[in-house]
């Protein structure tokens, strides 16, 4: 199956670059290019894509506000490029919807990548990556742990697992730590993000520290401190 794309960016050279790296690729069609934020949610409306690549500083619109408008509107997956390395851009572009985040030098093997990643439904960033963003911009101290409504939904298996998930756990690491198979963690994951509306692994982290069911500082199972992968690669 092919994968559409969409790429917007307010650079033509940058663009074109980005649009034909993806388009030589035989899984891969770029269906139209975009010079600003505006024209980027007008393309995916037009042409229906699988990925938008969205540059995060853009004219008239940019990148978070296209972002947004498009994960409202329909199954479209961003990922967002900026050639600047801030975690608040990043922060920003999860609430958004992204499922993904570069920075422009990215390699062009990286690129590919991510594309073909973040469109079969998987994020680009580690959930171990995403939960330092979160503890950064979450860190208001002394965060009262109340119970939240919206985790009524789940079993207390369900809740085990999102905790794990937001501490930056695989799942063959959620597997091991609740001492069952890795196809009932994977059964867990999916109810916990359809029970929660949620896209992915990583708005089920950032919706875990929002809830209270992590607070920043929290110790991972264990103990120690697990550090994560690259922000290219993906933690299933």
């Amino acid at each position: 199956m092919t994968i559409r794309v969409v790429v917007a960016d307010d650079q033509e050279l940058v663009r074109s670059g980005f649009a034909m790296i993806l388009d030589v690729q035989p899984d891969i069609e770029v269906v139209a290019e975009a010079g600003d934020g505006a024209e980027a949610i007008d393309a995916v409306r037009r042409h229906a894509p699988d990925v938008a690549l969205l540059d995060i500083r853009m004219p008239r619109v940019d990148g978070i506000e296209a972002c947004r408008a498009i994960s409202a509107a329909g199954d479209c997956r961003t990922v967002m490029l900026t050639t600047f390395d801030s975690d608040e851009y990043v922060y920003e572009a999860l609430h958004a919807g992204a499922s993904g985040f570069l920075l422009k030098d990215v390699r062009r093997d990286d690129l590919v990548h991510a594309v073909r990643v973040v469109a079969r439904g998987d994020s680009l960033l580690a959930p171990s990556v995403a939960r330092r963003l979160v503890e950064q911009y979450t860190r208001p101290a002394a965060r009262p742990r109340r119970p939240d409504p919206r985790l009524d939904v789940l079993t207390a298996r369900e809740r085990e697992t999102l905790l794990l998930l937001a501490r930056g756990l695989s799942n063959a690491e959620i597997a091991a730590e609740l001492v069952v198979s890795d196809h009932t963690v994977k059964t867990h994951v999916g109810n916990v993000l359809a029970k929660l509306g949620l896209r992915d692994r990583i708005q089920a982290v950032i919706c875990a520290y929002e809830t209270g069911l992590v607070a920043a500082g929290d110790p991972p199972p264990g103990g120690a401190d697990r550090a994560g992968p690259s922000p290219a690669s993906v933690r299933k």
